[in-house]
This record gives C-alpha cells, structure tokens and sequence, in this order.
C-alpha cells in the first residue's frame, strides 16, 4: 500500500492560513496583532488553570495544541499582512539554511519528542518571554520586520519542544478548526438519517401552524400539523414572560437545517426502532434531554444579544457554538459542522422573533434546501 502522507510545508501552511484569512480590513495589522497577543495571553491561561486545578484540569493539553495552533495561525496572518516570507522567518528561526528541500512544519523540531505533561518551570518562563516579544510587537505595530517575527517564530518552537507538542500536529488541527468554523465553501453533509428506514426518517418537507389561544384565561400556543393538533399546549415555564413558549420553532430548525432532532423524532413518531442501539441512543430520552438542554442554554445568550438580530454568518459567538459541540459530545449531531449550527440557530430565532412579533405563523421545514422559513398564518 504506498503511504500518501506528505508533511506539511511552512510554505503551504502560509497558503492554506492566508486563505482563511478572510476578515474585510483593508489588510491591517491590527486585527491579527491582537490576536497573536490574545492567543499567547490563552496560552499564559492554560498553564495557570493547570497549575490551580492540577488534578481536575482534564483538558489542558489539548487546550494547549490547540492555543499553540492560534498563535502560529496570527503569526502567519502578520507575516502575510506584513509582507514577509513566513518561509524566511522560520528558516532563520531554526538556523536552517536554504536548500532544495521545503522547509516543513515538523523539520523545525526534533524528530523525537518529549512526552508532554505538567506545565514545567522552562515552559512557563517560555511562554513569558513569548508574550514580551509579542507585547512590544504589539505596541510598536509599525516594526513588523523579518527579525522580529523571526524571534517570536524561534520562541514558539521552542514552547511547542518543551509542551512536547509538533507545530504541524497544532497546525493541521487549527486548519481543521477554521474550516469547521469559517468553510470557503459550504457544502451540506448528508443528511444524519439517510440510511434509515424511510419511514424513519425526519420530514423532508413540513408544515407546521403556530399560534396562541386563551384557555380559561390563560395564554397557551398550539401547533397544528396537517389539519391535527400535535404536541402539548405550551407556556413559558418562566416566572417572568419571555415567549419561549414559542420555542419548538428551534427544534423544526434542527430538523430542516442539521437533520437533526430527537425531540421532534418524539412527537411525530419517527423514533428508528428498526435499530434498537439507535433508537435507544440517538432516539432515546436522554437525547432528548440533551436537545432540550441545549435550546434552553441558547436561549440564555440569545436574550444578552437581542436574540441574535441582524447577525449573519460567521457572526455568532465561537465559543457558543464550541459549547454546542459539547453539548452533543457523543451523538450523531457532533457530526454537524460548527457553521451548520449557526445555520439552524440563525434560522430557527429568525422564525422564533416573527412569532414573538406576530404571535402566529406558519413554518416550513425544507430540509432539502437546509432552510426553515415562516409565514403569515391568517
């Protein structure tokens, strides 16, 4: 079997991070100066939060490939943006001379590496001397030069040796990131139940009528599918109003944009019982827990940010969605695409403001063209 592996080039991963850099700032310095500060600064964070939880603090190096691959990615956006061969600066970094061989990733290190672990004493002091040079970097932008982001190029190696971490391996992992994230082109996955009984499977198209009625005095909101009421009358469960008696619109979303939905798998009936391990696991109450879970914390942050209006892709919070990522840990929704979550979370509190606007519509699930949209109900 030939071996297709091909290690990774310093001149191809400046490519590869260059075309991710996506931001419209008329190319300054000053966004990826900040980040290359803010990165080295997580990195300071790691060490520390290892240090105070030693014994509970499980993610710590994977926090830190991850942290050493954000800073070599703003390092290359500056050395893009700045004009200076990021080739040039890692060359003179690791003292290699020009030859007919590429310079890669995993030529900057040695080809043993030490087990990382703890924090130790010589990494710590690393990583303060990283973020000095960064600092001054940082506070004296116009002084971008080959020198100086080869000084910080030869600290970040030397970080990465002594956190027993490969530069290509943080590389390789921060370009995955990005494309989970901020794809150049978004090609939707099939969908997570293609494979299933055809009566299994969630509606690829849908009707669903939402609206609001008084019983004995009281505001409920029904949903009606087919000329058949579906569901429970719902209110908010809220001390204080705040409409999330509305929020079923959120599941129709996962289910027209992630098909993805265990709780609407639930009320239509649609549960895979033809698998018995699916049906118990992907199907079961537990996933419902999980979605319902969820939709509850999105909704929290959505009401500190006007309920996401007038943000579009790429605008939610990164970390909201890695959080979503966790939620799902385990069951086939990890398998959606950080931008796809935005998608059905951007779809779904569109619909869920004209409902709270209106207080009736009726919402169409498309899962074929991935959308939720909602209209007038007369």
């Amino acid at each position: 079997m030939t071996d297709t592996f091909r290690p990774l080039t310093i001149a191809d991963y400046a490519a590869q991070a260059a075309a991710t850099d996506q931001r419209s700032d008329g190319g300054s310095l000053a966004f990826p100066l900040l980040g290359l500060f803010g990165e080295t600064g997580s990195l300071l964070s790691e060490v520390k939060k290892k240090q105070r939880d030693r014994a509970s603090y499980r993610g710590y190096a994977g926090a830190v490939v991850e942290e050493l691959g954000d800073v070599l990615w703003y390092l290359a956006a500056v050395a893009s943006r700045a004009g200076v061969s990021l080739v040039e600066v890692f060359g003179q970094a690791a003292s290699q001379r020009a030859s007919d061989e590429p310079l890669t990733l995993a030529g900057l290190q040695p080809e043993i590496m030490p087990r990382g672990g703890e924090p130790t004493s010589a990494f710590e002091r690393t990583l303060l001397k990283l973020a000095s040079q960064v600092g001054f970097l940082v506070g004296n932008d116009q002084d971008v030069s080959t020198a100086r982001l080869t000084a910080i190029a030869g600290t970040l190696i030397q970080a990465a040796n002594e956190a027993g971490v490969t530069l290509e391996a943080a590389a390789v992992k921060n370009l995955a990131k990005i494309a989970d994230r901020w794809p150049r082109a978004r090609r939707y996955p099939e969908p997570l139940d293609a494979l299933a009984e055809p009566a299994e499977r969630l509606p690829r198209q849908l009707a669903i009528e939402v609206f609001e009625r008084q019983v004995r005095g009281r505001t409920y909101v029904f949903q009606r599918c087919n000329g058949i009421n579906i569901g429970d009358r719902l209110t908010d469960n809220a001390m204080t109003a705040d409409d999330y008696r509305f929020h079923d619109v959120f599941h129709y979303a996962y289910v027209a944009v992630l098909s993805w939905s265990p709780v609407i798998r639930a009320l239509f009936r649609l549960k895979r019982k033809s698998d018995p391990t699916i049906d118990d696991a992907q199907d079961g109450a537990r996933a419902t827990l999980i979605e319902e879970g969820i939709t509850t914390w999105i909704f929290g942050q959505a009401v500190n940010l006007d309920l996401f209006a007038g943000l579009g892709h790429g605008d939610l919070p990164f970390d909201l969605l890695k959080h979503v990522r966790q939620f799902v840990a385990g069951y086939e929704a990890e398998q959606c695409p950080l931008w796809l979550w935005e998608e059905a979370i951007l779809q779904g509190y569109a619909a869920f403001r004209f409902l709270r606007e209106h207080r009736r519509g009726r919402v169409l699930i498309d899962m074929d063209a991935r959308q939720l949209r909602i209209e007038t109900l007369p």
